[in-house]
Formats: structure tokens, sequence, C-alpha cells
């Protein structure tokens, strides 16, 4: 079957690979920024709550595509850290609402703003419309892989 696909699906496999492994060390090192004891992939969730602003636990481990006990766990311990804090739900007392502390956004938006640098020096001599068919194909990526 893998002899039968296209050269360029195999492109994009191999470039996939290399963005994934780098993308671990700089999530890595960029989480290590937000706080010296969080996971990397804590920078990840902690990005869609600086998005979203709060949300529930159920909504955010669909958008994550994790399940709701290892969720759970991550946040824990992004709230003993001061990062992440849980409000009751005031449409359903049963719910919570999870959202960054104070100390938690302005914690990654220091990280977010240094990655953000690496990613603007490794593409400010690209043209506009190369910067934004990536945005967009990226993007159409992301939807079709989730």
């Amino acid at each position: 079957m893998n002899e039968e696909l296209p050269e360029p699906v195999r492109a994009v496999e191999h470039e996939l690979t290399a963005l994934l492994r780098r993308s671990r060390a700089i999530s890595l090192e960029i989480a290590r920024e937000v706080h010296p004891e969080i996971e990397p992939n804590a920078y990840g969730l902690l990005l869609w709550l600086r998005r979203c602003g709060s949300t529930r636990l159920t909504e955010l481990a669909t958008r994550l595509g994790v399940g709701k006990g290892t969720l759970s766990r991550q946040i824990q311990a992004l709230e003993v850290l001061g990062l992440v804090r849980r409000d009751p739900d005031p449409t359903d007392r049963r719910a919570w609402q999870l959202s960054l502390t104070e100390e938690g956004q302005r914690r990654f938006d220091a990280a977010r703003s240094s990655r953000l640098d690496q990613i603007w020096r490794a593409l400010e001599d690209w043209p506009a419309q190369d910067l934004a068919d990536l945005a967009r194909l990226l993007s159409r990526f992301n939807d079709t892989w989730g």
C-alpha cells in the first residue's frame, strides 16, 4: 500500500516528522520558560486557555484530543504551580471553568513572545503571500487531520 502513495505524500510525511521533532524541542524549551516544572505538552494546553479565556475541562479535552483523565492531571499540576485556576461554572454548578491565573497569563505571554520571535526570525524574509499560504495550508491540514 505505502509503495503506491504519491511522492508528495512521502515528502509531507518527512517534513512533518522534522517539524514535530523541532516542535517538541522548542515546546520543552518554551514550557520551561513558563515554569521550570511544567511538562513540554503543557504549552499547548496553556495556549488554548489563553486563546479561549475560560473553558470547561470537557471542552478543552475535545479541542486538544486528549482524555479527560489525562487533562485533569495536567490541569492539577498547573494549578499547583499557580498557573491555572478552576472556578465554578455559573451555568452548571457541577462543572468547573478553567482559566489562566494572572501569573499564568504573564508567564505564558512572555514565553509566547519568545516563541513568536523565533518564528518571525525564521520567516521574516518570506514574501507575505507565502506566509499567508503557509498559515492557510497548515490550518486546512489541521482541520483535516483532527
